[in-house]
């Protein structure tokens, strides 16, 4: 849901950074087509695990926003391409950071805090909170 205010106060801009990139998919989107521009099917196929409704959405979102480019030709089949705009290659710096952090902590934050089940095991036995579809994530104390 898209907002146009936000409760948190003008030094945390937090919150209106994540409206517009964060969720599962929109970094995934971002940090691809970092690499270069993509044709939707190409897209699709180096995402492995998002619906074609939920990569449409998450595109559909993004452009709006100015964080992307959708250029259609007009051929025959339709060929459209999706690319970064200067305000999408702004977040370069934002996305290879985070890619950065994660790669040396996440085999640690996985392995001292975090057990991660998988729903159809733990969803009968277990009071855990669910994250993302499919899964469920506790953090030990």
């Amino acid at each position: 849901m898209r907002h146009n205010t936000y409760k948190c106060n003008k030094e945390c801009p937090v919150e209106a950074a994540l409206e517009l990139i964060g969720g599962k998919w929109k970094g995934v989107i971002l940090y691809h087509l970092m690499e270069r521009t993509y044709r939707f099917g190409e897209l699709k196929r180096v995402m492995q695990g998002i619906t074609q409704r939920m990569l449409t959405k998450q595109l559909r979102e993004l452009e709006p926003d100015g964080i992307i480019h959708r250029k259609v030709y007009a051929e025959v089949p339709p060929k459209v391409e999706y690319s970064l705009t200067d305000v999408g290659e702004s977040l370069r710096d934002v996305m290879m950071m985070m890619r950065d952090w994660t790669l040396p902590n996440t085999l640690q934050i996985t392995s001292t805090n975090l057990q991660i089940f998988n729903c159809t095991e733990s969803r009968r036995n277990s009071q855990i909170p669910r994250i993302n579809k499919g899964y469920f994530i506790h953090v030990s104390n």
